[in-house]
């Protein structure tokens, strides 16, 4: 069995690398000027692929950090998957041909799911959908807005469209280091046959342990953030364990 794959995140906010609370872009801690050199610190720890959100671009809705993601596909050799201000095709078509490995539909997945799977289609198993939600519903538009519908019912609608997986965001617990919402995340999992990454929350080793229960082999993965950047979670222990577990 293929190790369940932790994700370390890079968000970037005027081409720096920073942590938001909740969303908040109001309450932004940077942690590195410089994203490209966090990511060959990322790719120094062991660590295969990377998440990376365009903050700005999530609400702009088009890309606004394109030169800080153009440097981290030139530093690292990670698979790299990318969020945030894609909401056309030549967005889609742009990230993938620069080296992007996934491109993530949020808000045009609400918005737009014609689009979503007009994307899958084209790039098989190169799309994701990112479902961020507060109280059970999504939210759009950089979590600024929140929708009427639940990440269930929307993850459903791809069921049969080709997207490679769906990443999952419990907005309460994003920057919060509380845990991941292991009950909401393995229900979507559990409901749907696309494969599910967690996000928003990851604390500690307990995070990394409770991966490796047999209940967890549903999830592809999981987003650490802030607990890597506040050295709560030692990145060599995480992967060994992840990789001890496979």
């Amino acid at each position: 069995m293929a190790p369940v794959i932790l994700f370390p995140a890079i968000d970037l906010k005027e081409g720096r690398c920073v942590r938001l609370i909740q969303g908040d872009m109001a309450q932004a801690t940077v942690f590195n000027d410089d994203p490209a050199e966090q990511a060959i610190a990322f790719e120094d720890m062991g660590f295969t692929d990377l998440h990376v959100v365009d903050l700005d671009g999530a609400f702009a809705g088009k890309p606004m950090n394109s030169a800080a993601v153009e440097r981290i596909l030139a530093a690292s050799t990670m698979r790299t998957q990318l969020g945030g201000g894609i909401r056309d095709m030549a967005t889609v078509s742009g990230w993938l041909d620069k080296g992007i490995a996934r491109v993530i539909i949020g808000t045009a997945a609400v918005r737009n799911p014609a689009f979503v799977r007009e994307a899958a289609k084209a790039y098989p198993g190169r799309i994701a959908v990112g479902l961020d939600a507060r109280d059970g519903l999504v939210a759009v538009e950089g979590w600024a807005e929140v929708s009427t519908v639940t990440a269930e019912a929307i993850a459903k609608r791809f069921e049969d469209a080709g997207v490679a997986a769906i990443i999952y965001t419990n907005i309460a617990r994003d920057g919060m280091l509380k845990g991941i919402d292991w009950e909401g995340t393995l229900a979507l999992a559990r409901a749907i046959s696309i494969p599910v990454i967690a996000s928003g929350g990851l604390a500690s080793i307990a995070d990394i342990e409770r991966m490796t229960r047999p209940d967890a082999a549903l999830l592809e993965g999981a987003i650490a953030g802030r607990a890597l950047y506040d050295h709560r979670l030692d990145p060599h222990e995480a992967l060994a364990l992840l990789k001890r577990a496979a």
